[in-house]
């Protein structure tokens, strides 16, 4: 308390030095523009619950706060995109800090591939011209990794949940800290894969519930063997999607949802807000998330739906729409280059 306290007397110590430095030094115009600023970084840290440490701190969050609410204004000022960007909870941080924080797709060396089998959907004919697994009830609700790079295990774990309730029609909420616990070939919060998800799952004869084994925000170590042993659901194996084929990934999101990696370190990808995802990525694979549909905008342009990680405050209540069959075998942000599904 006293802690808190503090910082809030450093705060507003170094607003005060800010508002006299602006009276001194700047334009008019300018000065209430920094003041209007200023003003919209303490709400947003109080929408956002943000407390910092001490009045420099404050200060350098304060202009990056400035640079990346400059560029998403300037972005939607422009006009003429298919997609629109906001101010989120990611907004006084840097790329570099966003990268190391909130992206965890990290291919392991070892990575295992006993339980994998041939994809059972290349043939497939009469794939539907859009599919949604929220309208069919198939998606379990939106969750947040905070400040762990954990991306892997949430989409692992969302495909598992999504698998068990086409399956079941029963909603489980399964627990991703057990994935950032207990796969050896993961490293926790610091990144991992989703086929080594889904091979740890085999492995253990199941994954458990949330409510058993909690998200904690951070990796723990020894594995809790006792909580990881009871299990709720279990794989028999799992399939890799044929690469650099939106075709073949449409078959298999037909039949469910599954888990992609790709590149999400972009300004434009962390600050989406609503509207179809084109162009603004490379194909440098960073992150994962779970493809829970496709379709095809009024305006003819068509789309991935692609389930994150990061609340329900980023993008459209969590979700994003990518743009589909405009990248050549790649696709949008590399979506085709690495995806799998697991198999009850």
């Amino acid at each position: 308390m006293m802690a808190a306290s503090l910082c809030q007397k450093q705060c507003l110590f170094a607003l005060f030095i800010l508002a006299f430095w602006i009276n001194q030094v700047i334009p008019r115009q300018l000065q209430q523009s920094l003041l209007a600023m200023s003003k919209r970084h303490e709400q947003w840290m109080a929408k956002h619950g943000k407390v910092y440490e001490d009045a420099e701190e404050h200060q350098k969050r304060f202009r990056i706060f400035k640079e990346n609410v400059e560029f998403i204004e300037s972005f939607n000022a422009a006009g003429d995109r298919s997609y629109n960007l906001s101010i989120n909870q990611f907004a006084d941080l840097t790329r570099e800090e966003f990268k190391k924080l909130y992206l965890g797709y990290k291919p392991s060396h070892q990575t295992g591939s006993r339980n994998v089998t041939s994809f059972k959907y290349e043939s497939m004919i009469g794939v539907p011209d859009s599919v949604d697994w929220r309208a069919r009830g198939a998606v379990t609700s939106v969750k947040s990794q905070g400040s762990c790079g954990g991306c892997w295990a949430f989409s692992a774990v969302a495909a598992v949940e999504s698998m068990h309730l086409i399956n079941k029609h029963v909603p489980l909420d399964l627990s991703e800290q057990q994935l950032l616990d207990c796969d050896p070939l993961s490293h926790g919060c610091g990144g991992g894969l989703m086929r080594d998800a889904f091979e740890y799952i085999i492995a253990n004869g199941g994954i458990t519930s949330e409510k058993n084994y909690p998200f904690v925000e951070h990796t723990q170590y020894p594995c809790n063997k006792a909580s990881a042993g009871y299990t709720e659901v279990k794989l028999s194996g799992y399939q890799n999607v044929p690469i650099y084929s939106e075709e073949s990934l449409m078959r298999a999101v037909a039949k469910q949802p599954v888990s992609v990696a790709i590149e999400a370190s972009t300004d434009n990808f962390r600050f989406y807000r609503d509207g179809i995802f084109k162009k603004d990525c490379g194909s440098v694979l960073n992150h994962a998330v779970l493809a829970v549909g496709y379709g095809t905008s009024p305006d003819g342009i068509k789309y991935w739906i692609l389930k994150n990680s990061w609340a329900k405050s980023w993008g459209e209540g969590g979700y994003m729409r990518l743009a589909r069959g405009v990248a050549g075998n790649v696709g949008i942000c590399g979506i085709t280059s690495d995806s799998s599904f697991p198999i009850a």
